[in-house]
């Protein structure tokens, strides 16, 4: 146990199940002494959610979906009312039309592109909106994104541009939020085995390209991201924001 987070109020958005990022970044910010609050789906992401945190004591986690603005309100309403202050968030939601990313991308349909932008875009940009009042005493919002959203990532598609307007947003929160002590980053994971990889096609020949080209010849863990999160969600970080952390075991400097 550290306490890089000790005392912080840590929200934590788009926890799924055990496999899921956020989760990576959520058990590794508790070791250091964060707070955490989670919002979740709907009963399926609650009952996961549950048992995750069974050995945690007590939990706050408040349902959430993102593309109900009124859901928004009512979650950083209940924090604000029952914490007062916010010092950190992280964006963990992304979604795509599994349709839209196992065909071709000029396919993509109007409807399943709107909707990636809603949810994997949007919605960060609304809970910035609303964390931006709790921040009182400054703090850091971190969201994930991928490679794929600068380098042709064959079958994911859609998303790719949803994660290039992902970053894009960074920058431009990072810049608005910065006089007031917030800072606004990105973590570009590297291939994990999650529910949402699962969606994407040759997932699992992705996973062994990265692990022969990249410098580290491996694959990255949760365990990976969730020590980059925690510097970046705490004051090691202090002059860092509008970035975009790469954690993939450095294939990203690679030109083959």
């Amino acid at each position: 146990m550290g306490d890089l987070l000790k005392g912080k109020n840590i929200l934590i958005m788009g926890v799924r199940n055990k496999w899921s990022i956020a989760w990576g970044i959520a058990e590794a910010a508790r070791s250091q002494g964060a707070n955490l609050i989670f919002t979740y789906f709907g009963e399926r992401e609650k009952e996961a959610l549950q048992k995750l945190t069974a050995g945690m004591g007590e939990v706050t986690a408040y349902q959430c979906d993102v593309s109900n603005e009124e859901d928004i309100d009512l979650v950083f309403n209940e924090i604000r009312q029952k914490y007062g202050v916010l010092h950190g968030l992280v964006h963990a939601i992304a979604y795509a039309k599994a349709e839209d990313l196992q065909d071709t991308f000029v396919n993509t349909s109007k409807e399943g592109f709107l909707l990636a932008m809603d949810i994997s875009v949007y919605s960060f940009i609304s809970v910035t909106r609303r964390a931006r009042g709790l921040m009182s005493e400054g703090g850091s919002i971190l969201t994930l994104t991928y490679r794929g959203s600068e380098k042709v990532s064959p079958g994911y598609n859609v998303m790719g541009v949803a994660k290039a307007a992902l970053e894009s947003s960074i920058r431009y929160a990072a810049y608005e939020l910065g006089s007031s002590g917030i800072r606004v980053n990105g973590i570009s994971a590297g291939p994990v085995k999650t529910m949402s990889a699962k969606g994407v096609k040759n997932f699992s020949d992705i996973l062994g390209i990265v692990e022969e080209k990249a410098p580290l010849k491996r694959n990255i863990t949760l365990e990976d991201l969730g020590g980059a999160a925690v510097f970046l969600l705490s004051g090691l970080s202090s002059g860092i924001t509008g970035e975009i952390l790469y954690v993939d075991s450095g294939y990203n400097i690679m030109g083959i």
